[in-house]
């Protein structure tokens, strides 16, 4: 220290720590002038007493003058020393990069400005402390005091300039620094930091793109900043590396730019090697796995710049990274589906193209491929609040049964994506309530015949049957009522998985079950599920299960009503014109007789509902009988309205062929009698009485030919015949023999009445059940009012004055 001593005077190190700058900075250059002539010497130890003061007495001095002044003077040391000078940083640096964090801040902008001076001396060597400069910058560049921002701004633009020109710079120490600092919120330091971004982004030595899922995020996070010029300087950069990935693959490009003359020169050459070189580099470095897991949470961000953002990036890396993003199939479709019903126009546009490109990579490593995370997915969009979201993920399920039923996936796949289809019954049948009303044109971007296409292609159906499945499409699209394309498209989706007898008992059995909960879905869509289902499989066979399921139901008043409707739907609907026209073959045909007879099973649930199934098969004589045993207990309000619906029915198109047979009294005898019987059963003020009866009046009264109905006798009915044509003989009734047999073509009506009235009888039982559980609870809650009155008078009397007649005296 002595010898540092008397190598600066002591006037110097006095003017070192003057309140005056002036005085400070000429101090300076005298130290200036030393350290030279020292260094000019080599007498680099004097040179390290002299640094060594000027730090202990100076920087570290707790006079601010005092730390001014060594901190001008470290700085003119460095100049002295020039050349020499990168042997000493080790002494130099540290002491002003302590000062960045003074408490004044005119010291900390003297330590930028004599950081700055080292620098500009030093250069290159100076990479050595860039960690710790860039860290103190960071800090600086959020500065309260603008001095001091402006002069580490400076200090920063010079401290690019080297890094850019330097061989010696770490991007791998680098990373880790900037990957900390990426989620602070100071605006000044995120406009730092996405500088330094970009500048060592355009170093042609530096590879960003390899490092770029370390701080993508945190770019992705400054694109919601409040401040517009941050947002726009993130979204620079972020469109700047994406326009280098696009651009990686494309490495032979230029090589077809040049001409074979151009070639030949030696420096082009040089050039071309060097860019094939970069490019590889490039094409290697894209980790498009890491940075999807990124974008596919950016894309959920509730910021709309930041998802139109990550979809973009996403929908590149789909068309880019091919079959890299195999694993990642499930997570980039969980972010897609939700766009696809974005409010902003834009995000929808890029999400649709986004999942069309997606859903058309073809995988070669079956392994990779996650058909149940994918097929999860889509389950869990089907319960989103829009319906395009909706739509799509039922899309995407058809598309996974195409692409597993076809020969490039081996069976193990296709029994992954089957077995899953027992999960998602639950959650198509919830489907079946979806919210939205009709199709939008905007939303059916895949046209549903192509969905229902490709699903029945993949359960084996005939062309002849596409062709006819199309017919009832376009009739479905042309109703009247307002349709939801996800009601129509998850049943689709329900009848091709139901071309496995195994799924179609399981999907009957839920549907009715979902019926039973939910009494609004059977109220609002239960007409067009049970119609879709008989058009994409079969009516017969589905009203035939559903017969089965609701003779057994346990639950009688949900029977009753689901027999009704289906009993309407039948009686009603156009798709199941087949159906009817096989019933009214009943007592001639034995297909129309068995279904008869099976539907008969669980119709009994309905009086009503059996009356109309007798009126369509033509069995009027039973119609007659059970319309005879009915008891004072079936006719009843509901009873009455569903025969006024009923009669309002037979005045349709559908019964046409009934009120002609009335042409026919002689013929027809049992449909007088069981019209004339439903005709007392009406109120005689009621419409329907009116109209029924009106129906009646209009048969001509010549028609009716006394002399042969009194010739009927009362006790055989069956002995009145007809003849109708190829040798079949008819019965009053309707019952058919051929060559005057007495067989009914196999219908028992006996044990079917017999039937009927005991499915009543239970009906009747619960009734009479439910209102003594009404009447008990009446009873219990009288009862405990009546506890409750007798204390009521007591406590009255006591405030009551007594009355005149209490006040009379005996006599």
């Amino acid at each position: 220290m002595a010898d540092a001593s008397s190598v600066i005077p002591a006037a110097v190190l006095r003017n070192l720590a003057d309140k005056l700058y002036e005085k400070r900075k000429n101090a300076a250059l005298e130290v200036e002038g030393i350290v030279k002539q020292l260094s000019t010497a080599g007498d680099h130890v004097k040179i390290t007493a002299v640094i060594n003061q000027l730090t202990t007495d100076f920087t570290y001095s707790p006079q601010a003058n005092h730390r001014k002044g060594g901190l001008i003077s470290l700085a003119a040391a460095t100049v002295g020393l020039t050349t020499g000078a990168s042997q000493h940083l080790e002494e130099i640096v540290p002491p002003v990069l302590n000062s960045f964090a003074d408490q004044d801040s005119r010291v900390r902008y003297y330590a930028c400005e004599a950081l700055y001076n080292i620098a500009k001396v030093v250069r290159g060597d100076f990479i050595i402390f860039f960690n710790e400069i860039f860290d103190a910058l960071c800090k600086l560049s959020a500065d309260s005091d603008a001095n001091v921002q402006s002069a580490a701004h400076l200090l920063d633009r010079l401290v690019k300039d080297i890094v850019t020109e330097s061989d010696q710079f770490s991007i791998e120490e680098f990373i880790p620094l900037l990957r900390e600092r990426m989620n602070v919120l100071n605006p000044y330091v995120r406009q730092f930091l996405v500088g330094w971004i970009t500048v060592l982004d355009s170093v042609p030595d530096i590879d960003m793109l390899g490092f770029l899922p370390d701080f993508l995020d945190g770019l992705f996070n400054m694109l919601s900043d409040s401040s517009h010029e941050i947002r726009q300087q993130a979204d620079s950069a972020l469109s700047e590396f994406l326009q280098e990935i696009k651009n990686s693959p494309g490495i032979v490009l230029p090589c077809a730019s040049f001409s074979r003359s151009i070639l030949k020169q030696k420096q082009h050459v040089l050039f071309i090697c060097h860019f094939l070189t970069r490019a590889v580099l490039l094409l290697k470095s894209v980790d498009y796995g890491r940075m999807a897991e990124i974008l596919v949470q950016r894309a959920g961000s509730p910021d709309e710049f930041t998802r139109l953002t990550a979809i973009t990036w996403i929908n590149e890396f789909v068309k880019l990274g091919g079959d890299q993003l195999v694993p990642y199939y499930a997570d980039i479709l969980g972010a897609i589906l939700p766009c696809i019903s974005d409010k902003e126009d834009k995000i929808r546009v890029v999400a649709r193209e986004t999942n069309e490109e997606l859903r058309a990579i073809k995988a070669d490593s079956v392994e990779a491929f996650d058909v149940g995370a994918i097929l999860s997915i889509a389950r869990r969009q089907l319960s989103s609040e829009w319906e395009a979201t909706r739509i799509e993920a039922l899309h995407w399920i058809s598309t996974l049964l195409y692409k597993h039923r076809s020969e490039a996936f081996d069976y193990s796949c296709l029994k992954q994506v089957l077995t899953f289809l027992n999960d998602i019954f639950d959650t198509l049948l919830k489907a079946l309530s979806d919210p939205s009303d009709e199709c939008q044109d905007n939303l059916t971007v895949m046209p549903m015949g192509h969905l229902l296409n490709d699903l029945l292609v993949v359960y084996g159906f005939s062309q002849e049957d596409l062709e006819a499945k199309k017919g009832n499409e376009v009739f479905l699209a042309k109703n009247s009522c307002p349709i939801s394309c996800v009601v129509l498209l998850v049943l689709d989706v329900h009848a091709c998985i139901a071309r496995d007898p195994h799924h179609f008992r399981q999907l009957v059995v839920f549907l009715v079950h979902n019926f039973r909960l939910d009494n609004s879905l059977l109220e609002k869509r239960g007409a067009l599920i049970i119609c879709r289902l008989c058009v994409l499989l079969n009516a017969e066979r589905v009203y035939r299960e559903l017969s089965i399921i609701l003779e057994g139901e346990s639950d009688l008043d949900f029977a009753s009503i689901m027999v009704q409707a289906l009993n309407l739907i039948l009686i009603t609907s156009s798709e199941l014109a087949e159906i009817r026209d096989l019933l009214k073959q009943s007592l001639v045909n034995p297909a129309g007789k068995d279904l008869y007879v099976s539907l008969y099973a669980s119709w009994c649930h309905s009086p009503m509902a059996i009356i109309s199934l007798c009126f369509l098969a033509q069995t009027y004589q039973h119609a007659s009988s059970v319309i005879q045993s009915l008891s004072e207990e079936d006719i009843n309000v509901k009873f009455l309205v569903q025969l006024d619906k009923l009669i309002r029915l037979m005045e349709t198109p559908i019964f046409a062929y009934l009120r002609l047979q009335l042409l026919e009294p002689g013929r027809y005898i049992w449909l007088f009698k069981a019209l004339y019987g439903l005709l007392m059963l009406l109120p005689q003020q009621s419409a329907a009485f009116k109209i029924l009866k009106t129906r009646l009046k209009a048969v001509p009264s010549y028609l009716f030919n006394g002399e042969r109905l009194r010739r009927l006798p009362s006790g055989d009915p069956h002995q009145f015949l007809h003849h109708m044509p190829d040798g079949f003989q008819t019965i009053e009734d309707g019952d058919v023999t051929e060559d005057g047999a007495s067989s009914h073509n196999g219908i028992n009506f006996a044990a079917r009445l017999q039937q009927f009235r005991e499915m009543q009888h239970r009906h009747h039982v619960l009734a009479k059940t439910q209102a003594k559980s009404r009447n008990i609870s009446t009873s219990s809650s009288k009862e405990a009012q009546r506890k409750d009155e007798p204390t009521r008078p007591h406590s009255i009397e006591r405030n009551v004055p007594p009355s005149r007649t209490s006040k009379r005296g005996p006599g």
